[in-house]
């Protein structure tokens, strides 16, 4: 993708990407969804779910999976209301870079 991935725009898509599983999910399944949209690596996705965490967007528990611990990822209350806020964000922004691209926006 040529289109420079900030911050809030990764933390938005991880925040999205977590909340479909009510129970939660692990990091490696994270990174696989993530690629689906984006091309980006684990090195620069943990260091978002460490933020997120931080941030108490997400909260972190350990599961024992084929005899190795897993660590799960959950959304938070708080983080769900981030998420809500990115997606109306979203809304306005993607609506103006489009109108942009389409040629409906003059000066």
């Amino acid at each position: 993708m040529v289109f420079n991935t900030g911050a809030a725009l990764l933390d938005a898509i991880v925040l999205a990407v977590v909340s479909r599983e009510s129970q939660g999910t692990y990091g490696y399944k994270i990174t696989q969804d993530v690629r689906q949209v984006l091309e980006v690596s684990e090195s620069t996705l943990y260091p978002v779910l460490r933020r997120l965490q931080k941030d108490q967007c997400l909260e972190v528990y350990d599961m024992q999976f084929d005899g190795r611990n897993r660590r799960y990822y959950k959304v938070t209350d708080r983080g769900m209301a981030q998420l809500n806020l990115y997606r109306e964000e979203w809304k306005v922004y993607s609506k103006k870079i489009s109108e942009i691209f389409e040629g409906g926006v003059t000066a």
